[in-house]
């Protein structure tokens, strides 16, 4: 098929664009928000074209892949057709709801052309749909291989923006751990943190993805402390790593981290001294990654992943 999407979520655009298809990406001049073309920081395959947007009206799509509201609006303007009538559509939902969480209800629960597609079971649990159809496919992750070497006695975070983002991501939880192991965090914008929140922590501000599983890899332990999120892949980035991991126990994470994969708690006292037992015993840690890596192998392996899409991209079209 010939499928339509936006440039939104790297890490998910990266397992998806891995199918058997030919994938079509907007830019715009200023590779803004709605034109980002191809992934500069992420290994994308051949078969993902960049298209400018008033060039799109001249292209053949078989399907097009939504992933916020205003896409339907956007498609329509630049293709010409209205997604979910004109064309085949489906909107893959990344987020967990917010705002008074049991009664939210989502942008497209008040039609029935277009599917929802839930990347976690939690989020098809809470978000209110409605009319429209919902179908839920669980990520994919390419394997960047067992890379773990666990040298460094620290704990590694990836997050975006984490400054901005303090309460949903957990950063502000940060100097508690820190205080018992050291941190390292990667993500974008990173830039500034430890002075903002106070957070005694090495920064590493937007690796190209193989740099920084290189450089995660390294550290003794995965730290995830993300509150509200709908499930980082960050977190199964590093246990298809081999590290061990440590997250609060919230969202899809529940599901995400087996027994034996490391350790999830509501608990911040549970959370530290579990930081501490990894950072002490490389050996533990060591036997702990490795049976994380067996677990996102089995449940977020990149073949079930594009299986699954496949028969719904061609159910759908």
């Amino acid at each position: 098929m010939r499928i339509l999407l936006w440039h939104v979520h790297g890490s998910w655009t990266t397992a998806f664009v891995q199918g058997d298809h030919d994938y079509l990406v907007p830019l715009v001049p200023d590779r803004g928000p709605d034109g980002r073309g191809r992934a500069r920081t992420y290994p994308w395959p051949d078969p993902v074209h960049e298209v400018s947007w008033d060039r799109l009206r001249e292209e053949e799509v078989d399907l097009v892949v939504l992933q916020r509201p205003h896409e339907l609006e956007l498609a329509e303007d630049w293709l010409g057709r209205r997604p979910g009538r004109d064309v085949p559509a489906v909107y893959v939902e990344h987020n967990t709801p917010v705002g008074d969480v049991p009664r939210t209800r989502h942008p497209l629960a008040g039609q029935s052309g277009v599917p929802v597609v839930h990347v976690t079971h939690f989020n098809d649990l809470f978000w209110d749909c409605g009319r429209a159809p919902t179908h839920v496919i669980e990520h994919g992750v390419v394997d960047p291989g067992h890379r773990y070497t666990g040298e460094l006695p620290r704990a590694g975070v990836v997050v975006n923006e984490p400054v901005r983002r303090e309460r949903v991501a957990g950063t502000d939880l940060l100097p508690l751990f820190a205080a018992t192991v050291p941190l390292d965090v990667f993500g974008m914008r990173t830039t500034g943190l430890p002075e903002a929140l106070g957070v005694p922590a090495g920064t590493f501000e937007d690796l190209p993805q193989r740099a920084m599983h290189a450089e995660l890899a390294r550290r003794r332990v995965y730290l995830h402390p993300y509150r509200w999120t709908s499930l980082g892949l960050s977190l199964i980035e590093a246990m298809l790593l081999g590290m061990p991991v440590v997250a609060l126990a919230t969202t899809e994470a529940v599901e995400a981290v087996p027994a034996g994969a490391g350790v999830i708690s509501t608990r911040v006292a549970t959370l530290t001294a579990a930081l501490k037992s990894f950072a002490s015993d490389a050996a533990l840690a060591r036997r702990t990654g490795e049976a994380a890596r067996r677990a996102a192998l089995a449940r977020y392996g990149l073949g079930r992943f594009l299986s699954d899409w496949d028969l719904l991209l061609t159910r759908t079209a």
